[in-house]
């Protein structure tokens, strides 16, 4: 608790410049999406996601087990909920004594749900035919002990991500039924991904072989190069083998933006520090560390800087004022410290390691080779004698995810109160420049849920109606789209709205109004490549 208080210190300290809103999110992106008008269903609620019952009778279809509970997982976060990961999952059920594989009972499941301090907890099954496949889920309130009704869906077995996808959405509502975001903004969440990528990625981590392992995550990012997710894991194996170099380039492909960005970009600099290229170490340390200043970020940062010959001494006492009660930071202050002539300062932090942890055999080697005798000229001959005595600082191999999602939660209530004191107008812009952020990612579940915070907010928000015209484009419903496109344009100007009905138009056949849209858009935005791009595409097809 002590060191989380002081990681947050020094996050509020930053906050003005390096705000931190949803998991993962940068500095650019992180309006909070928890403030007032919110069309978040979460509230801070966790969730506990099992896997799924196969009662298909098929061994061949038990990776779906897990892919359902990690669909669901992934969309109720996008939602606002706070559900628990997997890794957290496995060690609970470890702690209880139980295997991986386990299907539990109501409850050996409540026990599992207190352990982890879930709120709700989800359980279900599926069944098949073969071409499509059915699928039924309950929730159960942890806290009142009861279950709610089950909903239950069926499609297509191609579609297998975007029927887990609708029955995240009806969960969602039974959860809270004012949620306001479309059914198929939650279907089309997952467009884009592969069955097979994802099925190789589920293979890829529940694999007991750790080739095995590699061989299937391999295979996912090959079939869909874009799958986050998947490099996340092939890192992970890469790193754990000590295949560094490996390793660097598959963390290099996870989403910075996304909810691995920071821990990618941390094992990144990992990975890079022990491949011994520490100047892009440096930069990764640095680019985690503008976001979440963490003590091993901190710290490590340092590490890579003096291993290029220069002075980290200003990150390693940042480091040891993040965390004060961790004896290597004080450790690798004073070694740093006495590299740069700071004699005492550095005798000063070892004894402060030597006190937290009294058996450091290092530390007591080196308090006394730099204490030693004083000689004639006044200077310490121990501090000579040990000049030899300049062991590297500690790197720390652990990344501490809890805690940058306890800190991450603890500013996500100072920007809900910093949205609560502006406008109905500021925070409508406020909230769509951060849904905009998302829609450009292609994350259009979280596009959705701000903006219907925005509109909530200040329902005379063009820029909000505009931004819901495209989600409902992307997500399929033309009709819904052009619904939202009038009504943004009957409140102002606007080339994302012109865009959208171009777009449809264009789709439909309709080329001399899409020609005539294209053009409003660009006359509004004349140097906008996406308006330039779509009015080509207009062109040829009209032959001009």
């Amino acid at each position: 608790m002590r060191r989380l208080t002081a990681v947050a210190t020094l996050l509020v300290c930053s906050y003005v410049f390096f705000p931190i809103g949803a998991l993962g999110q940068t500095p650019a992106d992180a309006t909070d999406a928890s403030g007032p008008g919110n069309s978040s269903a979460g509230a801070g609620r966790v969730l506990l996601v099992l896997p799924f019952d196969n009662r298909t009778g098929q061994p061949s279809l038990e990776w779906i087990r897990e892919a359902a509970s990690e669909i669901l997982s992934t969309r109720f976060a996008s939602a606002g909920f706070l559900p628990t990961s997997r890794a957290d999952r496995v060690y609970a059920l470890d702690h209880l004594g139980l295997p991986q594989g386990f299907q539990p009972s109501r409850a050996s499941s409540l026990k599992l749900a207190q352990t982890l301090d879930a709120d709700s907890i989800v359980v279900g099954s599926y069944t098949t035919d073969g071409n499509s496949i059915a699928a039924e889920a309950t929730l159960v309130d942890v806290p009142r002990l009861r279950m709610l009704p089950a909903v239950s869906v069926r499609g297509e077995m191609k579609d297998m991500i975007a029927v887990f996808g609708t029955l995240a959405w009806k969960l969602t509502k039974e959860l809270d039924p004012t949620f306001s975001v479309a059914e198929e903004t939650f279907a089309a969440a997952g467009n884009g991904m592969r069955v097979d990528a994802f099925e190789q990625y589920i293979r890829g981590i529940t694999e007991p072989d750790q080739a095995e392992r590699l061989r299937h995550l391999q295979q996912a990012v090959k079939l869909s190069p874009d799958f986050g997710s998947a490099w996340m894991a092939l890192g992970r194996e890469d790193y754990n083998e000590q295949q560094y170099q490996q390793a660097a380039e598959a963390f290099a492909k996870v989403d910075r933006n996304g909810p691995d960005g920071l821990e990618a970009g941390f094992y990144r600099g990992l990975s890079l520090l022990f491949s011994g290229d520490y100047i892009h170490a440096q930069e990764a340390f640095a680019d985690v560390a503008r976001v979440l200043p963490l003590a091993e970020v901190v710290n490590n940062e340092g590490v890579a800087v003096s291993r290029q010959g220069m002075d980290g001494t200003s990150l390693f006492i940042q480091a040891a004022a993040a965390d004060p009660t961790a004896a290597d930071y004080h450790f690798n202050l004073a070694v740093s410290l006495k590299r740069h002539g700071n004699l005492s300062g550095a005798l000063n932090e070892l004894a402060q390691c030597l006190k937290l942890r009294p058996n450091d055999s290092e530390a007591e080697s080196l308090e006394d080779a730099w204490k030693g005798p004083v000689s004639s000229t006044g200077s310490s001959a121990g501090a000579d004698a040990g000049a030899g005595a300049d062991p590297l600082e500690r790197i720390v191999r652990t990344f501490d995810a809890s805690a940058f999602r306890q800190a991450a939660a603890m500013l996500d209530q100072m920007n809900e109160e910093r949205l609560a004191a502006l406008s109905p107008r500021d925070r409508a812009q406020s909230l769509c420049t951060q849904a905009k952020g998302y829609l450009d990612r292609g994350l259009i579940l979280e596009a959705e849920r701000l903006y219907q915070a925005a509109v909530a907010a200040d329902d005379k928000s063009a820029r909000a109606h505009a931004g819901l015209a495209e989600v409902r484009e992307r997500s399929g419903d033309a009709k819904a789209a052009r619904k939202e496109a009038r009504a943004a344009l009957e409140l102002g100007p606007s080339a994302d709205a012109y865009m959208v009905l171009a777009q449809l138009d264009l789709a439909s056949g309709s080329l001399s109004d899409a020609s005539n849209e294209a053009a409003s858009a660009l006359k509004l935005e004349p140097a906008n490549p996406a308006i330039q791009q779509l009015m080509q595409q207009i062109h040829a097809k009209t032959g001009r």
